[in-house]
Order: structure tokens, then C-alpha cells, then sequence
């Protein structure tokens, strides 16, 4: 009787379910480079807590100090959660970015030149794409060529697959932009932060200074009484200042994330053109239809 060998499924180059940071770390993973907000918040929740007790050591420390709630309340803590959220969540980007930058080095269409994408030879294309990745539909440039070379194999017209594949690198550059919304919500939101605590203790400085006037009439008891206030006033200013360099930190590295994404979004364009575009031909009725 002879033996049978077991066939062995060799893993795909690039798996979704394996190799995506959120599905790493036990939660939904975001579309594209899109992000799961409960993710992030988890982590910024770490963050933050790791930031604190970082500092907590150091509190007497002039600049460790201002972070903690017996000179600043708890508008310092609400910078610090929402930069940390925000830090997650550019963190959570960049790396399903670099993973979704990664499928741009697999080929999809044989390397053979007389090769001709026809409504016949999709389903090659196809499945070479589903042995270079578990499911092609979560990245963002086998998506576009799924979604076009379906289109060419149930309706056979080539001229469509170029407008299909404009159209869906439309939709993509949109997709990125709403992506970053809520991380722009956090950039306006923390500079307001600071201002909002500078507010509070410049009022609370300004409620002391009128105690002092109303309370003393020694001129050398109001010098004393006044240093407590003005050291109140320099205090009032540090969530001013931690809001803005919070802000330009995450504004900066958001501005160069976002442009590396739209890089990708390029080159995904680019990789289309060559590896799909490039080898399509008319059918001998679509050519009969531009006569």
C-alpha cells in the first residue's frame, strides 16, 4: 500500500492576523493604517501611569514637581494623558504603516513579459496574491488591485481597471485624512489645557493677593505675603508651557508620519501602474468600440 505524505501549507510573506501591532496586542486591528481607539487608550492609560511613577521620586524637584497636583491640580494630568494618548496612537500608526509598506516588495504578477492581465488570467493573479498574504483585503494595495481585477473578470472591460484603480487611490488619500482626526482634535485640545491651567492659577494667585491686602497693613508683611503670591504666578504659567511643547513635539512627529504616509499612498499608485496597468491589453471588442 503506498504511503501518502502529509502536504504542508507554507505560511504566507506577509500575514494581517500575525504581523499587525493591534492584533499583537489583543485587540480589533484597525483598517490600513486606521487605528483602534480603545487600543491607544490602553496604552495611554500605561503611559501615563508609567510617566508618574517615573516622576514621583523627583517631586520636589522644580520641573518634576509641576507635574503633580499640589502646585498644579489635575489640569498637568490631563496634558500628560493626552499626549500619551496621542503619542499612542502615532506609535500604533507608524507601525502598521512600515507593515503595510512591506507588501509593496511582494510580486503579485508573473515575471514573465508576454504575461497579459485578461479576465482569463485574473484568477492567477489572485492566487499568488492570497500565498503572499493571508487577506489581501486588509492592505491598502492589494485592495485596490482586488477591487479592480474583479471588476475586469465579471464584466471583461479593460479600460475600466485604470479609472477603478484612480478612484480607489481617492478614496484611500481620504480614508488617510479622516484617520488623523482625532489626533488633531488632542493638538488643539492640549495647548487649550495649558491655557486653561494657567487661568485657573492665575485667579487663584489674584484671589491670594486680595487676602494679603485685606488682611495685613504692615508694609513688610505684605513683601513676605507677596512672594507666596507671585511664586503662585510663575506656577500658573507651567501648564501653559507644558501644553505648548506637548503640541509642537506631537505636531512634528504627526507632520512627518503624515507625510510618509502619503509617500506610501504614491508608491502605491506607482506599484499598481507597473504591476497591473503595464500588462493589460484591450479586448478585440473594446478596440472595435474606440474605432
Amino acid at each position: 500500500m503506498r504511503e501518502t505524505l502529509p502536504t504542508t501549507v507554507s505560511e504566507p510573506a506577509l500575514s494581517w492576523a500575525r504581523d499587525d501591532i493591534e492584533q499583537k496586542l489583543l485587540f480589533r486591528g484597525g483598517r490600513f493604517t486606521r487605528v483602534n481607539s480603545w487600543c491607544a487608550f490602553s496604552l495611554a492609560v500605561l503611559m501615563t501611569a508609567g510617566f508618574y511613577a517615573v516622576l514621583f521620586p523627583f517631586h520636589d524637584n522644580w520641573i518634576a514637581g509641576s507635574f503633580f497636583f499640589d502646585r498644579n491640580r489635575e489640569t498637568p494630568a490631563c496634558i500628560v494623558f493626552l499626549s500619551c494618548w496621542s503619542i499612542a496612537i502615532l506609535c500604533l500608526k507608524w507601525s502598521k504603516l512600515r507593515m503595510q509598506q512591506r507588501a509593496l516588495q511582494l510580486a503579485i504578477v508573473p515575471s514573465d513579459p508576454e504575461f497579459v492581465l485578461t479576465p482569463q488570467t485574473v484568477d492567477e493573479v489572485f492566487h499568488r496574491m492570497h500565498e503572499c498574504v493571508d487577506d489581501p483585503r486588509q492592505f491598502v494595495v492589494f485592495h485596490r488591485i482586488m477591487t479592480a481585477l474583479s471588476n475586469l473578470r465579471n464584466l471583461g472591460r479593460v479600460t475600466d481597471v485604470d479609472d477603478i484603480l484612480r478612484a480607489q487611490a481617492d478614496t484611500d488619500e481620504s480614508g488617510m485624512e479622516t484617520s488623523y482626526s482625532l489626533l488633531q482634535g488632542f493638538v488643539w485640545a492640549i495647548p487649550v489645557l495649558g491655557f486653561i491651567g494657567t487661568v485657573e492659577g492665575l485667579s487663584v494667585a489674584i484671589g491670594g493677593f486680595g487676602n494679603v491686602l485685606s488682611s495685613s497693613t504692615d508694609f513688610e508683611q505684605i513683601k513676605v505675603a507677596l512672594r507666596g503670591v507671585t511664586g503662585g504666578l510663575s506656577t500658573a504659567f507651567e501648564t501653559t508651557l507644558h501644553g505648548l511643547v506637548a503640541a509642537l513635539v506631537i505636531q512634528l512627529i504627526q507632520t512627518a508620519l503624515k507625510k510618509s504616509e502619503e509617500e506610501f499612498l504614491d508608491a502605491c499608485s506607482e506599484y499598481c501602474s507597473k504591476q497591473i496597468v503595464s500588462r493589460l491589453r484591450l479586448m478585440p471588442f473594446e478596440l472595435r468600440g474606440d474605432e
